[in-house]
Parts: structure tokens; sequence; C-alpha cells
């Protein structure tokens, strides 16, 4: 894509030693040499005289453009790199309608791992295997989620939730994998009960088909994600639950977050089935990941949605990338293959067609440069091409996190992988706050540009923010969680922004409603709106000050006014402090149950035992 600058940013200088690059394995280190001019991004005071230059933009074709179909080609609008707008907060309300949740998945909260006739999934496996997770964790029980959902939706209810996010685990339902072998009726009964009592609580279910537990058979016998026949055996397993549950689910979500299913599953190895290979490994699965999704929009486009009257997208997780310099135009062209070796690499087929043009280009090059005959990623025959495109009803968009982007070549031959073929570096300001995960800094304004990317890219279609949060380490058990506060409000204010902007975002979902097994870091890691009690086997919950201050948010459907948003977390911490003292209470809790449940019936025993031996030698002693 070319780009024409008209004028020149007159920016703040940001000295380079403020920034750090971040490497693949998610390790910070100082950026050492690094030549390039740095610009800082306006302040709020100085945004509106910094935004003067534009690009020059070409427009969306329209109804009454049709005509021009024969003399022209469509393009999508061309989004503003230059024009990032660092504005005050905002306070507004949302428009009417507008839909607020929380998320979770099947594998990180239901426990019950090889209860009910559930088969094994590639997660169970995996973090089995000894070194896999922090800790050697496993979700065996994790929240309990199976057991305790009924709990869990009265939260929800009293946090006046509009939709709850969950995903199907394909192995409680299909514990082979194949609809031909075996239906485990356990596993729908399961659902069919959970989506039934979210509707008795007027929670509109929003379900995910696919949050990354593949039957542990599938990966056996076909090699998982790196096999053309997932997309049938995917299909079959989609349209399944569509008859068992569509005639009360009008949410469906294919997958969530492909991205990392294909790369930390397929290239590096960090997430199951926990394979590396390099260059190839993710971009087959995520080729196949998407005709997949493709044949389920197909089946039920043909054979429910007149029935059933619901929509089918997918849910694509992406940080922003913002240029070092947004002056520089290789900046803003590493900025630009950044989102789309990360977004576009998926978004793209299912509203254009075919892969991002700067990603064939790039793995093209360095795959002619490793003298392979062919590139490395995989090719959409035109009859697919015409099958995948238009295949979203709506856009699920997952955002945590934001990073600056410059050019870094890496030369073809050095470890030929999907990080060295974008050709970049990714750097962040350690001033942003990052409160838990090493790679989450809070970067607000980052989430409002995606927004706007995805509406000029896109075609402006309807999104669902389907994971949005901030996690906290495992050692911090403060329940006044002032951090997450602070995320939400921003994080939920630039998203408002952006619909001021035009871009048609209609709900929200809160990352996550508990906390859960966050995959390779075990339980280290807390997201939750609500603070599990892992040490016990209850798995007791406590709500978080977040819960009291994202409820104030729903209730008011946004931020009302200066003076009641800034009492919301005054009043939030007020009512965490009871909480915190029954957490701090929860272990002598546990070490009674542990009296109750195990010393005491011990010593009966004993007692039982030492009285039969004294009556032995009483009986002895007589005869």
């Amino acid at each position: 894509m070319s780009w024409i600058l008209d004028s020149v940013l007159f920016l703040l200088p940001l000295a380079a030693n403020q920034l750090v690059t971040l490497a693949n394995t998610d390790q910070v280190e100082k950026l050492g040499d690094f030549s390039c001019i740095l610009e800082q991004f306006p302040t709020e005071t100085n945004a509106a005289e910094n935004q003067k230059m534009t690009m020059p933009q070409r427009g969306f074709l329209r109804p009454h453009h049709v005509l021009a179909l024969v003399l022209c080609v469509s393009a999508t609008e061309d989004f503003d790199w230059t024009k990032n707008e660092r504005t005050s907060f905002y306070y507004g309300t949302f428009p009417t309608g507008f839909s607020w949740g929380a998320g979770s998945s099947a594998y990180q909260t239901e426990g019950a791992w090889n209860v009910d006739g559930k088969g094994i999934s590639i997660w169970d496996a995996f973090s089995h295997k000894k070194g896999k997770i922090f800790l050697n964790d496993t979700a065996d029980s994790s929240c309990e989620g199976y057991y305790k959902f009924k709990d869990d939706i009265a939260l929800m209810k009293d946090m006046k939730l509009n939709h709850y996010r969950f995903s199907i685990s394909w192995p409680r339902i299909l514990p082979t994998g194949l609809k031909s072998e075996k239906i485990n009726e356990k596993g729908i009964k399961y659902y069919s009960d959970l989506i039934n009592i979210l509707l008795d609580n007027k929670i509109t279910p929003i379900v995910t088909l696919y949050h990354w537990d593949l039957p542990q058979v599938l990966h056996e016998k076909y090699g998982g994600w790196h096999n053309i026949s997932m997309v049938n055996y995917f299909n079959d397993f989609a349209n399944l639950c569509f008859e068992r549950f569509g005639n009360r689910v009008k949410y469906w979500i294919t997958f969530n977050n492909p991205w990392s299913i294909a790369v930390e599953g397929y290239e590096t190895g960090e997430h199951a089935p926990g394979l590396k290979l390099k260059g190839t490994g993710a971009y087959k699965a995520a080729h196949h990941i998407i005709k997949a999704h493709a044949k389920v929009w197909h089946t039920y486009d043909m054979q429910w949605r007149s029935k059933q009257k619901g929509l089918v997208g997918i849910s694509l997780t992406a940080d922003w990338g913002e240029p070092v310099d947004i002056s520089n135009q290789r900046d803003i062209e590493a900025a630009e293959r950044y989102i789309q070796f990360y977004l576009g690499w998926f978004a793209t087929p299912l509203f254009h067609g075919d892969y991002p043009q700067v990603m064939k280009d790039y793995i093209g090059r360095k795959s002619g440069q490793q003298g392979l005959g062919a590139s490395r990623l995989p090719v959409f025959s035109p009859q697919e091409k015409s099958y995948i495109k238009g295949t979203c009803d709506f856009l699920g968009l997952g955002h945590f996190t934001t990073r600056y982007v410059t050019l870094k070549n890496y030369p073809s031959g050095a470890g030929d992988n999907y990080f060295s073929d974008r050709d970049l570096a990714e750097l962040v300001d350690p001033q942003w706050p990052d409160p838990g995960s090493e790679w989450l800094y809070s970067v607000p304004w980052g989430f409002r540009r995606l927004l706007n990317f995805v509406k000029t890219q896109y075609g402006n279609p309807m999104i669902y923010v389907t994971e949005n949060g901030v996690s906290e380490k495992m050692l911090c058990t403060d329940l006044c969680d002032d951090w997450r506060m602070k995320y939400f409000k921003d994080y939920i204010n630039e998203m408002l922004k952006a619909i001021k902007d035009g871009v048609n975002v209609k709900g929200y979902t809160a990352w996550s409603l508990l906390d859960s097994f966050e995959w390779d870091e075990g339980f280290s890691e807390r997201f939750g709106l609500y603070y599990v009690d892992f040490r016990n086997k209850n798995k007791p919950r406590y709500p978080k000050a977040s819960v009291h201050y994202y409820k104030r948010i729903i209730s008011s459907n946004g931020f009302p006014n200066q003076r009641e948003v800034e009492s919301w977390k005054r009043k939030a911490v007020e009512t965490c402090s009871s909480s915190n003292q029954l957490l701090a209470a929860d272990p002598l809790i546990g070490h009674m149950e542990m009296v109750t449940e195990i010393v005491v019936p011990t010593v009966c025993t004993l007692c039982i035992l030492i009285s039969a031996v004294f009556f032995m030698f009483l009986l002895r002693r007589r005869l």
C-alpha cells in the first residue's frame, strides 16, 4: 500500500532508551543500538493541533455505485496512521441496547475433566506432561464450573449482565471427536441446562464452539489442525450443536483466537498440542481453521438460519501495533504488517476472500530465498476464495494491549518462522502499567485505534468485543483491584470514543468472569472479576472491587458525568473490604474442614481399632 505524507508532524522527542524490545519468547530486554528517530505521541493538551495532517482516503463503494463496477475495482478505505487522537476522558453513554457481558471457556473453568463420559482433550494431555505448565498445574478441577454453574449464573444476574460468553467442550459432547462414533448425552444435558438457566435469568448466551480443546483422539489419529479432515469433523460437531442448542442460542462463535491456536500450538509449541513446526506449522493449521469456519458458516446458513434466526461469527484477538515514528514510512509499513500478520491473517480472507497481500509478498519472497518451489503460505483456489468471502455475520474482537513497531530485517535462512517473516521489531514503553502478565501493558488509546482500523479495513462490520481485561499475579490476593478498575474504565471509554467515531460496536465482554486456568501459566495469573480460592476444594468465589465498578458501568450504560464516575471507585473499594476479610479467614476455614473431614474420622477409626483390640484382650483373659 502506498502512502503520501503531505506535511511534517511536530512531535515531542522520545528518548530511545525509554523503549524496550520484546523477543518472541516474551522476554523483555533493553533495545540497544536503535538508529531510528523516535517520536512521542501527542499529549491530551496538544492532540488537536498535532492532528491537522490526514492521509488521502479512498471511499467505500456504496450500493448506488454498482454500475461503476464495470469501470473500477472496489477498494477498502485507507486507515490514517498519522491521526492518533489522544483526547481526554469522554463522559457519555452507550447506545440503547448495548450489550454488557463477561466471558469464560470450558477448559479453563469447568474442571470435571474425565467424568460423565467426557473424552480427553489436547489440553488434558498437554497439561499432564511435566514441565509444560507453570508449577505443573492442570485444569482437572479448576473452578469446578461443571458443578457450580448455577451459582455462577446467580453472580451474573447480580451484576445485571446482558450476555455470558462461554464455550462448549468438543470432547464433552463427542468423546472421540466423531459424531458417528458416540454422542455423550450427559454433556449435551449439561450445556442445555446451562443455556436454559441463563435464559431464565434473561442473560443471552454467546457460545464459542472451539476454545482450543480439540479431542485428543483427533490429534493422535490425524494430527489435529494440520490435517484437512478436521474441517469436516468440526463441521459435524458444530452441526450437532446447532441441532441441539440452536433453538435457544442466537450468537455462535466458531473459533476463539485462531492466531494462538496456530502460532502457539503448531509453531512455538507453548500451547497444546505442543508442536514446533517452524515456518510451516502455523500457516497450515490456520489455513484449515479458516476453511473450517467457512464450512460451518455455510452449514448454518443453508440448514439452520431460516429456522433459528441466529448469527455466526468468529473471535479474533489482536494487539494494536503503532509505528514508532508516525512520520516514517518504513515504520508505518512495519506497523501495518504487524496488524495484517495478526488480525488480517484471518479477517481478510473472511471479508475479502484471500490472505493480505503483504503476507503473500513477504512469505513468498522469503520462501523463494530459501530455495523452496512454493510459498510456505498455502494458497486458496478461486472457488475457495469465493466460498470463504463473506462468511462473518459479526466480528468478535479480543484485545488486551499495544506495541510500538519498527522495521527490522531478518535475513532469510536465519531461523525462518512466522515471527521473522514479518521483518519487524516489537517495542513497549516501560512507563506503561503492567500489573500482571509480562506481555500485558495497559495502553487504552490502542483500543480505539484498533477498532477504527477494523472499521476502515473491513467495511465497518458489526463488532462484539469478546475479550478485554487485565491480570494480576498469583501472590496478589488484595481484592481491592484498583488497577483493574482503571483498566476497565479507560479501555471501555476508548471503545465509547470509537463508537462516536462511527465504529459499529454492539457489545462488550469483560474477560473474565472468574479467575481460571491460564493455559501455560497455570493458576499464576488471574484475570477474573471474581477471585477463586483454588486451595479450597469447594472453589469459593469472592467479588473483587472491579465487580462493583463494572456493575456501575453497566447500570449507567457508560459514564454519565464526572462526579458520579469518580464516586464509583470509592464505593467499590468500600464493598471489597468484607470480601478481603472472608478471604483472609479462608485458610482457617480450610484447616477446620481438614480437621472435620480428615483428622476427626482418623481419630475415630483409631479409637474403634484400639477398643476392638482391648475387647479381644479381655475375651482372651476370660477364656
